[in-house]
């Protein structure tokens, strides 16, 4: 599993997800949104499933969090690319209730806006 985080300068984030998400390796996801999520206070975030491969209940437990965390903030919570069984798991268990369902190219409209970029732990600033 890996993560990439944009920021943009219209203080937006979008976490793009690929691998699988399951019990072992979620926490450490939740971990790494949610340090971007209180250091920058973004008004949406993107969680950009297209490249997930696998997910358990944990992925829908990580959706919740960060839900749950973005309400605090008065901000909004976007699912974006959810294909095949990743998206039905999603509707099924009630997460358009909760986040707003995106499809398309996230990641072209954020470069234009773009402020940094995090992968993994390293911090890569944007020129």
């Amino acid at each position: 599993m890996s993560i990439e985080i944009l920021l943009d300068r219209k203080n937006r984030c979008l976490v793009m997800l690929s691998g699988e998400i399951d019990h072992h390796n979620a926490a450490r996801i939740r971990m790494k949104i949610d340090v971007a999520i209180d250091t920058n206070c973004p008004s949406e975030v993107f969680l950009d499933f297209s490249n997930v491969t696998f997910m358990d209940s944990s992925g829908i437990g990580l959706v919740m969090g960060r839900y749950r965390i973005l309400r605090e903030y008065g901000a909004t919570l976007y699912v974006a690319n959810c294909k095949g069984a990743i998206r039905k798991v999603m509707q099924l268990s009630g997460m358009n209730r909760l986040a707003k369902f995106v499809e398309g190219d996230l990641q072209s409209r954020f470069v234009s806006n773009l402020k940094e970029v995090k992968k993994n732990e390293q911090t890569i600033s944007a020129q």
